[in-house]
This record gives structure tokens, sequence and C-alpha cells, in this order.
């Protein structure tokens, strides 16, 4: 009885301590939904809300400490929706936190979404990952929120850089993982599977009555058929609707103006790969018929019918007519014909003004306008080149009329100076219509233009090692030469060339030279000067033994050039004075006979000439040449002697008949560049020599002629001689030409004539100025002749071959060439010839050879 007493009393007491707890809460009031009441916000918190800033939320949400909301009411219901269309959160809620009278307290409650931590790639290799980042980098940001949008995002554009790649399989599958280490955020990870590539089959034409599918499939340039083992047949469809245009475009060209594709289709076969059906409507092919001309009064009819170049009956051409009216290459259109005379105004709108079966006739319609002048030249983006070296080069000045071609040529001498980046140089021209003046800006990038040669190479047996340092400075300042602030590491900026070479393997072989070149010698006309010297010496052997052998060059030369105004100022006229001294002591190891063979191995022999050299240069681009040409002739004289004395030359030696050399010796270069299609570059080349005597009873001097054959190095250590011009001949070396020997068997000897011609077919693989390459395959022929009596251009020694070209600015022309000569007379060694015989490998190091 006691304990139940005692167990009542326990419970009496919880539960008076239970009621005495529940009074002591503040009481919420019962909200009526069907009887809003009008509260006033008296109080706004956020939890929740760990990357978000609470009063911006609060801010978006819309609600304001003195607010009147109604609860329930529309005020909460809005303030809801306004969070959630930030897509931050997967939950918000709006709860009273408490009431005070009509005052009320609000607290916003929100769930964050996961932030990405960092996301991965399964499935494919490491090299791809750096496209698959960029693919991505618009949608996936370390830190940010992780939406279904995001990831939806993020998968579609994985799925186009597959599709792009030809991959249209591909499948993609994202799984999103809690992350261990940061708090609320995750992992993605793209587990990709892109399958096999897609290839085209076949395209399939329907309706083209007027030309051969195999036409049409060439115009579509991106996509191809899969014919070819290397050949590319992705599809990809916004490259497809743009063959689709080009299509269009290419049976313009042909007349048909209205052709039109009515439908394409696009399917799998039975083995997955695709089929493109295109159909179309090529409709009536159209003729010109007649063209007039309205609103010129500059020009007469006459001579506007004659640029444009049409004619009545010429098949209808949009192409064409476009491109005679507005900009062709060869400045063969109306626009340049007013914009070369300052008409940058003019306009001309083609009118078709009747169509009569499949004629159409033609109203051009011309606004001419005022003549602009140049108002302001600037130049921008030298930081190293001073601002007159680029200004002295620009046919555009203040004060004259607006000309397209100056523009055009001032573009091509900037670029040929050397020191910019072809590729970012910049022209713009904004226009003052009011005052019928135009300012013209260029912008340059400064490119590395000095070279360092640093070089060993092995000279021959005996002879060892020959190692070669030379520095050219290719924008020089000599007026900058006591200004020690300017030195980086030497003076530059005023567009003078300086350069320093020695080379030497010890006794064997030495050489030194120095030359400056000032391009503007005054520095108001471009006239050059240049000052050369030189001095090689070769020897074997010891000074006191009678075998001992020597031979030594020292020269000196100075020139003056300039830019001459006819037939255009594209021609540049040179003359050179040069003095040598040729000293021969016992030399055997040289190619010095005259032309009866006899050696010329002793003496002292000087050679004064006056060289005179006409070129025309076009190029536009020093480095890799798309267009233009490079052509020049050049005549070599020296005075004839043996014309103002009475010696009988038959009865002196070798060695007096020559001692002061007497030759005319003329030398024809050309060289040009066209553009084949997209950066395929086609080089045409021609080369040819002749040297002379003026007296019978000297014969032609045994220096100053020509070797043809091997690699044509300017670096003659490696053949052991000078004093005659090197050609190369890529395929052959000089003893695999017969005409290099005397008749009769006789010794090796250089030759006074010569010709070469070669064509060369060139690709960039990169033409970043730090680093030009381009490839090359080439097909060249030549030969030597011993006199006109057996010159003959046609018959040749031919090679092809193919190379690799780097420019580095600092170490200038690097690669090597691979050439296969046909026309050679192999030895009879008893074996069978292979391959490799007929064919020779040549380096080339720090220039071009000849």
């Amino acid at each position: 009885m006691r304990d139940v007493i005692v167990r009542l009393f326990c419970v009496l007491a919880l539960t008076l301590g239970f009621l005495e707890f529940v009074q002591a809460q503040p009481t919420l009031p019962t909200l009526d939904y069907s009887n809003p009441k009008d509260f006033e916000i008296g109080g706004i918190k956020v939890s929740g809300a760990e990357f978000s800033d609470d009063n911006a939320l609060v801010s978006v949400a819309g609600l304001k400490v003195g607010d009147v909301v109604k609860v329930p009411g529309p005020e909460i219901s809005t303030a809801i929706k306004k969070l959630w269309r930030l897509r931050l959160f997967t939950d918000v809620t709006i709860l009273q936190e408490k009431t005070i009278g009509e005052i009320i307290f609000l607290e916003i409650v929100v769930e964050e979404r996961p932030r990405l931590a960092r996301y991965s790639y399964k499935g494919v290799k490491k090299v791809t990952h750096d496209d698959l980042n960029d693919a991505v980098s618009n949608h996936l940001v370390k830190g940010s929120i992780v939406t279904n949008n995001v990831i939806a995002n993020a998968k579609n554009s994985l799925k186009k850089y597959y599709r792009e790649k030809g991959f249209l399989d591909a499948e993609i599958e994202v799984n999103e993982v809690k992350d261990e280490k940061i708090k609320n955020a995750v992992r993605l990870e793209f587990d990709i599977d892109r399958k096999e590539r897609v290839r085209i089959k076949d395209i399939n034409f329907v309706g083209n009555d007027n030309v051969k599918p195999r036409k049409l499939k060439k115009q579509l340039a991106e996509t191809k058929e899969k014919r070819r083992i290397f050949s590319s047949s992705k599809f990809n469809k916004p490259k497809f609707e743009e063959d689709k245009l080009a299509l269009i475009n290419y049976y313009n060209t042909l007349g048909f103006r209205d052709a039109q594709i009515t439908g394409d289709s696009i399917w799998r076969d039975e083995d997955g790969h695709l089929q493109l059906d295109l159909d179309i409507e090529e409709g009536s092919r159209y003729y010109f018929r007649n063209i007039s001309w309205k609103g010129n009064s500059i020009y007469p009819t006459k001579q506007l019918s004659n640029v444009l170049g049409i004619e009545k009956g010429d098949i209808y051409n949009t192409e064409l007519l476009n491109t005679r009216l507005n900009f062709s290459q060869d400045n063969r259109d109306v626009s340049s014909l007013y914009m070369d005379n300052g008409y940058l105004f003019f306009r001309v709108d083609p009118i078709e003004k009747a169509i009569s079966g499949d004629s159409i006739d033609l109203e051009l319609r011309i606004f001419e306008g005022p003549q602009a002048t140049i108002d302001r030249v600037t130049i921008t983006g030298n930081d190293r080149t001073h601002e007159h070296v680029i200004r002295r080069e620009l046919r555009t000045r203040p004060g004259e009329k607006f000309s397209r071609s100056d523009i055009i040529r001032s573009q091509r001498e900037i670029i040929n100076l050397g020191y910019f980046n072809p590729e970012s140089l910049g022209i713009n021209t904004p226009v003052n219509a009011q005052r019928v003046t135009v300012d013209i800006d260029y912008t340059v990038e400064e490119r590395p233009s000095d070279q360092l040669e640093l070089s060993a190479g092995w000279a021959g047996q005996g002879r060892g090692v020959i190692g070669t340092l030379g520095v050219t400075f290719n924008n020089f300042s000599l007026r900058n030469i006591l200004n020690r602030e300017s030195w980086s590491p030497l003076p530059q900026g005023d567009g003078q060339r300086l350069s320093l070479r020695a080379q030497t393997n010890g006794r064997f072989f030495q050489s030194y030279n120095v030359s400056f070149t000032e391009p503007w010698l005054g520095g108001k006309k471009p006239n050059s000067f240049s000052v050369t010297g030189f001095y090689n010496r070769f020897a074997f052997g010891d000074s006191d033994q009678s075998n001992f052998q020597k031979f030594t060059i020292a020269g000196l030369a100075v020139g003056l050039g300039t830019r001459l105004k006819w037939p255009d100022d594209n021609f540049i006229s040179s003359t050179t004075l040069s003095l040598q001294n040729l000293t021969l002591q016992n030399w055997s190891q040289g190619i010095f006979r005259d032309e009866f063979g006899n050696r010329v191995n002793t003496g002292d022999f000087y050679n004064f000439s006056i060289q005179q050299k006409f070129t025309r240069t076009s190029v536009n681009d020093p480095i890799f040449p798309r267009g233009g040409s490079t052509i020049s002739l050049t005549i070599a004289l020296t005075p004839p002697y043996s014309l103002f004395t009475d010696k009988d030359y038959t009865d002196l030696s070798t060695q007096e008949k020559f001692k002061f050399l007497e030759y005319r010796k003329w030398r024809f270069d050309a060289e040009w560049y066209t553009t084949i299609v997209g950066k395929l570059v086609l080089k045409a080349q021609a080369k040819v020599g002749f040297v002379g005597a003026y007296n019978d009873e000297i014969g032609i001097s045994p220096f100053e002629r020509f070797q043809l054959g091997g690699d044509g190095f300017a670096n003659q250590q490696f053949s052991g001689y000078t004093g005659v011009d090197l050609i190369s001949l890529r395929g052959y070396e000089t003893s695999d030409l017969e005409n290099n020997f005397l008749p009769n068997g006789g010794p090796e000897s250089a030759t006074p004539i010569f010709d070469k011609f070669q064509i060369e077919l060139r690709y960039p693989l990169s033409l970043n100025p730090s680093a030009t390459i381009y490839g090359l395959v080439f097909v060249a022929g030549g030969n030597s002749f011993r006199d006109f009596k057996e010159f003959n251009p046609f018959d040749l020694k031919r090679s092809v071959g193919a190379g690799l070209r780097a420019f580095l600015p600092m170490f200038g022309t690097l690669g090597f060439d691979y050439g296969f000569g046909f026309d050679k007379d192999l030895p009879d060694t008893g074996a069978p010839s292979s391959i490799f015989d007929y064919g020779r490998l040549s380096v080339i190091l720090g220039f071009e050879p000849e």
C-alpha cells in the first residue's frame, strides 16, 4: 500500500513539472488560412546559407523590415519563388519565428546545392584531357553551384566535341560523387565511351545534269568520302552546312544563278557508315548580255568596261563580277581604279535590269563621292625599332590622296624589313566623313631579328673540327654606339645591319669577315651603303717543309644602291667596287685551272672588279613568301688590262698571265612565288651564269667560275677551296657531273657556264615568328658547260626530293633535303645498285644554299 502511494506521488510531481514547463514556452498564434491577417515585419534572419550572402538573399526575396504583409498571403509565396529562381538551393522555406502583437519575425531557411570540387574523365586517353577541359570550361568552374542544367550543358558540350571529331555514337555518363574533403561539395566523373568513328561512305547527287559528281565533291571541302587511307571522312554538321553553301556558290560561277539544294538526307547503312544524298535543282544557265554604266563622271565607260573585262555572251558569274568590281588580287577591279585615286567613298551596285530567256542585262550604278585625303598616319607596337625606320618605308603620307595600292605596298615593305610578325600586322583606316579625311593606323609586333651562329663541323680526314662563331645584328644603330642606355646587347632600332663571323680549326683553316649596311644613307632617300671585308686562309703541312701548301684570299668591297622609279619602284640598282688579293703557294687542293687544263697553284693574283646589279622584288614575306617574285641581273667586269699592252700572252706563264684577273661575268636569277590553294605555295626558280674573256690569248679566268653540285654552301672550308660561285644541285655531288671534269678524263675544275631550273611545293607547318617551319618537295634540273658550243638548256641533270626548313630568328634557316638524282653514272662495282646510290642528304645550317 505504501509503495503504491509513493508511485502515485511521483507521477503527480512529473505531471505538474511538465505542465509548468509548457506554460513557460511562448505561445504561437494559430493561423487561420481562411482569414489572413496583416503583420508588420519586425525582423528577418537567414539560416542554412554558407556560400550565399544573407543580406543579398533577403534583398532578392523582396521582404524588408517594416513592410506590412498578409500572413498567410502572396508576399511570402512570391519571396519563395524568387529564391527558387536563383537555382542555388534544393529547398527554400520561410518560417514564422515569433509574433509580438501585430509584429512578426520571419526566418528564411535554405538548403544550398552542392559546389563543384573538381571533375575528371574516364575511358579516354590523358592526351585528350586538355581539349575536353576547353570544351566544358564555359560550364564547369571549381567552386560553382552544380545544377542539373550545368551537368546537362557540360555533357552536351562533350558530345558536340566528339561529334565534330566524327564520333557520332559517343555515350557519356555523369557520376556525381560527394567529396570527402570539402563540405557540401561534389566531384563529377564523366565516363566516356566514344565508340567507333563514323565514316562517310558515299556522297550521292541527284539532279546534277550539267556538272559531274567528281567536281561537285571537290567543293565539299570538309565533307569527304572514305576513299583513301589518310583522307578525313568524318561528318561535321556545321561544316556540312558550309559546304552546301560552297556548292551553290560553285554552281553560281557556272552561270546557274537559280541553283539550289532542295533537300538532303543522311542515313546509316547496315555497316554503320554514313550515306549522304543531296537533291539539286540546277535551273537554267544564264549569260551576260547588255552591261551599262550609270553615275560615272571620272572615268569613261569604255575604260571601266575594259577593267571589268566581261563581254556579252560570257557565262553569268556573280563571283567574277564582284571580284572585278570590288577587289581583285591583281588590282584588276573597278574599285582599285577609284580608290587608288582617292575615292575612298566609292561604291558600285550591280542591278539586274532585265532577264530575257537565258540572258541578263546589268546596270552598274556608281557612287563616286569626293576624294579623301590622308590626315594622320600612326604607328604603334614598335618597342625596339625607331619610328623613322618604319615611316620611311611607307607609301602613305599625311596630306596625300588616299590610295589602296599604297597601303598594300606599305604593308609589304613593313613585312620585308624582317623586324615584325607578318601574321599580326594590323592596318586600320578610320574615316572622318565630315572632313573627307582618313587616318591610317599601323599596328606592328616586334619579333627577334638578330642571329647567332655557333656550330662545329667535321672538315674531313686530317683537318679535324671547324668551329664557327658569328653574330648578325639586323636592326643595328651606329649613331647610338656611344649611348650606353641603348645597348641591348648592342644599340638597335635604326635598321642597319652589322655582321661579324669567324671560323677556324687552328692550322688548316681560318676565316674572318665583317660587314656593315646602311639602307638609308643620309636618312632621306632609300640609297644604301655597304662595306665588307674578309680574310680566308687555308694551309697544309708545316711552313718550314717543302711540301707546305697555302692559299689566302683577302678582300674589301664597297657598295652603293638606290631604288629606281622606272620601270617601277620595285627595281633596285646596286653598284659594288671589289678588290681581292689571292695568294697561292704550292696549292694542289683546289680546282683552279685554265681552259687548257693548266693548274694555277702558285703566285699572287689581283681581282679588281666593278659589279652592277639590277633587282626587281615584289615578294610579300622574306621568310615564307606566298606571292611575288625576285628577279636579278648581275654584271661583273674587270678592266681589260691586256688590251692596253703589247705583251704576247702565249709565251707567258700561267702565273704571269692571270696576275691581274680580267673577265666579264653575267648572272641571271629569278624566283616566282604563288599560292595555289590555302597555304600551299609554288616556287619556280631559274639561274643562269656565264664567264667570258676579253682576250682569247689569255682565255677565261681560272677564278670566278661556277661549281655546280652538292649543297652549294658558302661555308667553303668543307670543299677546301674558294674563288668560285658554289651552286647547289640537290641529289648530285660535284663529281657526279661529267662536265665538271676536263675533257679526256682530266681533273675536276670549275666551269664558265651553268644553268639550273627548279620547282618547289611548300607547305607551312608553323608560321609562328619564333619558329617558322615548312615542308617542301622539289623537282630540279641543271648542268655545267665548258663553252657555248656545248651549252644546251635542255641537257639537264634531273633530280627530285623533299626537305624540311625551320627558320629560327637567332640561328637563321635550319633543315635538311634528300635529293634523288636520275642521271648519275654510277661506277661498276659488280654489286647491284640500290635507290640510295642515287640519293643524297643535304643539311642546311644558318642559310639557304643557292
